[in-house]
């Protein structure tokens, strides 16, 4: 997430002075309920369609051409197939599309500043193609890009006085409910970000934004964020122990792949032209996900589900397989320019190390492993604390976990503060290949 967003000189908000530490008045809150309810909506109907776009193109490429041929759609030779021509895909957009589909991934954040509206056809086309060839990233980088560059681009043209402040809390807020299905992810993690004046003024307009984005996404498609695992038996004094180092290890796991970032970046960049980097990196996804088979391909919440109906059908080293080659694939994604987010895929290596620990230790509870795996890796990939925090209570929502949760979050955090971010600065990254 980005540090801070671009500041104007006029008021940010509408008339709602959010750039004052002083008290603001209702009066001033109330203008922004609308725009707040508009960006809200059209945020979650923009995750809808690009997600209904790149669901539809999925089951074309992995169902209907497959059967068709009359193969497996997941033969380890369709999968190469696909995901290098994927990156053959992308490569072309990249390359060819104006503004070269945005900045490179591995320089932005889940929150940044606006971009230009120019490059948004580019960024939806990779961002589809990657979703739905199979690439091990999500959604919610690009989506949230693209909310935040239109509500921009349209707020100001109806509020002229308003600065990026407001449209990027909006779009965000929006956003990030309609991914998880709830404002509480929104408020929790608009809160981590700086500024002054009264907390709840600032949360005021976004939370109605996150609001009417969960309450649009659900209306229309539900949520499936939840998974099914064994219930929680209740606390015993020794899950305070696996607690912690569970915990431990899902944020040395994460570190280990923030710390092989910007190698694997590095890597990819010495490939002089987009289409070329992005073919080696579908190639090189393509054979991981022959290795790993289905469960490992994608953005990772739908084979989340299935790995919590089958995960007692594997054993250690087959799920503690499928936490590695998941992070190792989010590497080499990201790290090649392919358009997506982390928090998905990290998700996924999380629910399989704790798989991997109940499997080679019974007595640990499944459902605690889980949320605690999941909850050190997000806190390595993101350093967004309520984030981490809140998508692991989500994912196995049990109250009885919560206390847990947090011992879990203490070596974990000791473990990741002061520790590089998987973020590439701009100003350290090599020029992306953009051949004429």
């Amino acid at each position: 997430m980005a540090d801070a967003v671009p500041s104007d000189s006029a008021d940010q908000t509408g008339g709602a002075d959010l750039t004052s530490g002083s008290p603001t008045p209702a009066s001033r809150l109330i203008p922004l309920i609308a725009p707040a309810i508009l960006t809200g909506i059209g945020a979650s109907l923009a995750l809808i369609a690009i997600s209904s776009v790149a669901g539809r193109l999925e089951n074309l490429l992995w169902e209907i051409i497959p059967s068709g041929l009359g193969i497996d759609g997941f033969n380890p030779w369709w999968i190469l197939l696909i995901l290098t021509v994927t990156g053959v895909a992308v490569g072309l957009t990249v390359w060819k599309a104006p503004g070269h589909a945005g900045p490179d991934p591995a320089t932005t954040g889940l929150v940044d500043p606006p971009v230009s509206p120019f490059l948004l056809p580019g960024l939806i086309v990779a961002t589809v193609l990657a979703l739905a060839g199979g690439v091990s990233l999500g959604p919610e980088n690009p989506i949230t890009m693209i909310n935040i560059a239109l509500a921009y681009w349209i707020g100001r043209r109806f509020m002229p006085s308003t600065g990026p402040v407001l449209w990027v809390a909006l779009a965000a807020a929006g956003t990030i409910g309609a991914l998880f299905g709830t404002p509480i992810a929104a408020a929790l993690i608009l809160s981590e970000m700086p500024g002054p004046g009264a907390l709840w003024d600032r949360l005021f307009a976004p939370l109605i934004s996150a609001v009417t984005g969960s309450l649009t996404t659900l209306l229309l498609v539900g949520n499936d964020f939840v998974i099914k695992v064994p219930g929680y038996p209740g606390t015993r004094f020794v899950d305070l122990l696996w607690a912690l180092l569970v915990g431990a290890a899902g944020a040395l796991l994460g570190l280990a792949a923030v710390y092989a970032f910007p190698l694997v970046h590095r890597t990819f960049r010495q490939i002089p032209h987009p289409v070329l980097m992005l073919t080696v990196g579908g190639l090189v996804l393509g054979a991981l996900g022959a290795i790993g088979g289905e469960l490992t391909l994608f953005k990772g919440l739908d084979q989340v589900k299935e790995l919590a109906l089958d995960y007692t059908h594997y054993g250690f080293w087959e799920l503690a397989g499928m936490a590695v080659l998941k992070m190792v694939a989010l590497l080499i994604a990201a790290g090649s320019g392919f358009r997506g987010g982390r928090i998905f895929p990290a998700v996924f290596a999380g629910v399989a190390l704790g798989f991997a620990v109940n499997a080679l230790i019974p007595s640990v509870p499944p459902a605690l492993a889980v949320v605690c795996a999941i909850l050190g890796i997000l806190l390595a990939i993101t350093r967004q604390g309520w984030l981490s925090l809140f998508t692991a209570a989500v994912i196995v929502p049990d109250l009885a976990l919560l206390p847990l949760l947090c011992v879990a979050a203490l070596p974990a955090w000791l473990i990741v503060t002061g520790r590089p971010e998987m973020l590439i600065e701009p100003a350290d990254a090599e020029p992306a290949p953009t051949p004429a």
